[in-house]
């Protein structure tokens, strides 16, 4: 007491003053800024070199001279102003003089209704409210900056605007929820910024990029970038309504899955920009006959051999492509022809980079503490702490964010199994027990089915799509039916039985039938996307073609005749870039497709066919509008092993029936008897084996006739070596 009556009247204990130089004060807005003394106000800053500071309003009125305090830069002084009010700086030396808005004469811009749903764990705009926007406050322009450490002692941001210095501005604590804020003046779009975290022993941690930075610098460097809001101006009404009063399962849904950094590249092997990519690969899209783009993830990641899928970043879309708006005129650009746009999401794990999620305050944050729960070992990475309110919160505002944003029109949300199994890819004793003692990652369920909910109730149109590689059940069916609320699953059986049944010589292929048929007694426990995905062709599995038996004629004929195969097949398609022209190279991330190959008829022909199977797909609904039900498939010839031929009919109502054959030998079947349902001419709408596709053009001169004989209907027809044919009934 003694000490604080013999203190001039408005002047900083000099503790507080050794705290604010040294940058360890617990509270800075309790000392600088605009503050009271008896029945006036004085100002107080902190302005590294410094040497005389003069007070003003920001209308323009000098408001006091500061006197220096402290050689490092802390000056105090009384005021002529005589309420509270945002002040700015005239600093100089002997090298000039500068002007310093004062941040810590402003008042918050978060308010209890948002501590209240953040520490609730409900609040469905975080992104409105957390990361760095650019706003107007108390009558001065620039940036926000909010961030969640709880654990941390003080965070300050810094940047290229306070010399990366941690002491210019530590930021304001608001205890209810471990937020810290800070409203930095004058700041505009284009500042890259981190924040400067003392964990709670006192320790200063690596600089952390912004959870929630909507912009990133390009690799290697990692600071967040202050962005303005997105300015584009949307045209694709038409697109967003016809999916928001659609049933996705009954509508075509072919998706072309693309690398965005290696579909393809500029001449001197740089990326190409968002608008370029929109330049050619949308009308390529258009062209060939495909409704989606799926994007490998976009978001922010610092190594390109990841593919995006070690993301630190998970709010803004990745430098390599240029400016987030190029990503909304690309999505824009699609929805206006036709096309749209799921991307890849990784809410299952993030790198353990410095400057990303791991140990955010210094504490474990994002990640679960446990290295049973919170390691990876798979992928040498963090796993998210899904039993916390907040990471979940995180999480499920990322999905409503990149559906309100960038309008996309799905999420695949990859590694899904990894995330409902504790035990996923780990021995005896590596895993913890839930609660009832299973291996069931309960709280990772609870976050899907949330994730779910609030996606298909907030963004209606929107679809999800789960990489689940088990046998879980109801992952597409709906959280009140305990499902987990996905609207497609992928099925990775389909992938896996066919693609190991192609690779065996046509000889042996009669004692493997089964590997087709098996697939058919699990077709429609869910919502099926058949995928011929990156997976595939990485890791030393080659190219599609490459995996086909036999000699080179022959490759090309089964992948054609698989295709047909995977179109007919109940479920809706994908297939990852390359492929539709048969790459012969596996793909890899660091290079362009060989676009070169196109030069050569057998590879113009596959992607014939792949065109022509798309504007099949979608123009006759007996290809897609009863894909996820079992009243739209039924077999015609499902035990003709010694000929390895198959034969199925599919159906929707009011639309002619279609049937599919397919012919896994390379020998043609002449006077092949076909059961159909109807007698008639039934149109040979699709042959794989056609000379335009690079076949031998052997076939039935476009029609086969249908006829009852003994009670039975059936269409006697040649079915050409190695293909798959589509017939179609034509009606008197």
């Amino acid at each position: 007491m003694t000490a604080a009556k013999s203190r001039p009247a408005g002047q900083a204990a000099a503790g507080d003053v050794a705290a604010i130089v040294a940058g360890t004060h617990g509270d800075p807005f309790a000392v600088l800024g605009v503050q009271q003394a008896g029945a006036s106000l004085v100002a107080r800053c902190f302005i590294p070199n410094a040497e005389t500071v003069t007070a003003w309003t920001l209308a323009g009125k000098e408001a006091g001279e500061l006197s220096r305090r402290d050689d490092a830069g802390f000056f105090e002084g009384p005021l002529s102003i005589r309420k509270r009010q945002p002040l700015r700086y005239h600093a100089r030396n002997a090298g000039g003089d500068w002007w310093v808005a004062d941040p810590y004469s402003f008042g918050p811009v978060l308010g209890p209704m948002d501590d209240y749903y953040i520490a609730e764990g409900s609040h469905l705009r975080l992104f409105d409210r957390l990361g760095a926007h650019l706003i107007e406050h108390e009558g001065a322009a620039g940036a926000h900056f909010a961030v969640w450490a709880p654990n941390a002692r003080r965070v300050s941001v810094v940047g290229d605007f306070n010399g990366w210095d941690g002491r210019r501005h530590p930021m304001r604590l608001r205890q209810d929820t471990g937020v810290w804020e800070i409203f930095l003046p004058g700041i505009g779009a284009g500042r890259p910024y981190k924040y400067e975290i003392i964990g709670a022993q006192g320790t200063r941690l690596p600089l952390k990029a912004d959870p929630f930075a909507f912009r990133s610098e390009l690799r290697p460097a990692t600071a967040s970038v202050t962005d303005a809001p997105l300015r584009h101006q949307w045209g694709d009404a038409a697109h967003r309504d016809f999916w928001r009063n659609a049933d996705p399962r009954r509508q075509p849904v072919s998706i072309y899955e693309v690398h965005a950094g290696s579909w393809q590249r500029r001449d001197d092997g740089s990326f190409l920009s968002w608008d370029e990519l929109a330049d050619r690969l949308i009308p390529y899209v258009v062209d060939m006959g495909f409704t989606h783009i799926e994007f490998l993830p976009i978001s922010e990641h610092p190594y390109d051999p990841s593919w995006g899928y070690q993301t630190t970043g998970l709010y803004a879309p990745t430098a390599r492509f240029g400016e987030p708006e190029g990503l909304a005129r690309f999505v824009d650009g699609a929805h206006r022809a036709g096309i749209g746009v799921i991307l890849d999401w990784v809410p299952a794990h993030f790198p353990m980079d410095a400057h990303g999620l791991a140990r955010f305050d210094g504490t474990a944050l994002y990640e679960h503490a446990d290295p049973r729960k919170g390691f990876h070992p798979d992928w040498n990475t963090l796993i998210y702490n899904f039993g916390r309110r907040e990471v979940v919160s995180f999480l499920v505002n990322n999905a409503l964010y990149w559906a309100e944003k960038y309008h996309v029109d799905g999420l695949r949300v990859d590694a899904v199994a990894s995330m409902l199994y504790l035990d996923y890819s780990r021995k005896a004793g590596e895993w913890l027990p839930n609660e009832k003692g299973g291996r069931e990652n309960l709280e990772a369920v609870a976050f899907l089915q949330r994730m779910n909910k609030e996606l298909y109730g907030h963004q209606p149109g929107v679809v999800t799509i789960a990489e689940e590689s088990t046998s879980w059940p109801k992952v597409s069916q709906p959280v009140h039916e305990g499902g987990l609320g996905f609207g497609f699953k992928w099925n990775m059986g389909f992938m896996h039985d066919t693609l190991a049944y192609l690779a065996r010589e046509p000889v042996h292929r009669r004692f493997h039938h089964d590997e087709l048929t098996f697939g058919l007694m699990y077709a429609f426990s869910e919502n099926f996307v058949l995928p011929l995905s990156h997976d595939e062709v990485v890791h030393g599995k080659g190219s599609l073609v490459s995996k086909m038996a036999g000699d080179d004629w022959q490759k090309f004929a089964t992948l054609r005749a698989y295709y047909a195969f995977m179109w007919g097949y109940p479920g809706k398609k994908l297939l990852f870039m390359g492929q539709e022209f048969a790459q012969r190279r596996e793909w890899s991330e660091a290079r362009s497709l060989d676009w070169n190959l196109l030069d050569h008829a057998p590879h113009r022909g596959m992607r014939q066919v792949v065109r022509d199977l798309n504007l099949l797909y979608r123009s006759h609904p007996a290809l897609h509008a009863r894909d996820c039900e079992p009243e739209g498939f039924s077999w015609l010839i499902v035990d003709d092993k010694q000929n390895s031929v198959f034969a199925w009919l599919r159906r929707a109502p009011g639309a002619s029936a279609i049937a599919i054959v397919s012919n896994f030998t390379p020998v043609p079947r002449e006077d092949y008897r076909v059961p159909l349902p109807q007698a008639g001419r039934w149109r040979e709408i699709m042959n794989t084996d056609a000379a335009d596709y690079g076949g031998s053009d052997k076939g039935n001169g476009g029609f086969v006739e249908a006829r009852g004989q003994g009670g039975d209907i059936a269409a006697t027809m040649l079915l050409p070596p190695l293909a798959t044919i589509m017939l179609e009934f034509v009606p008197e």
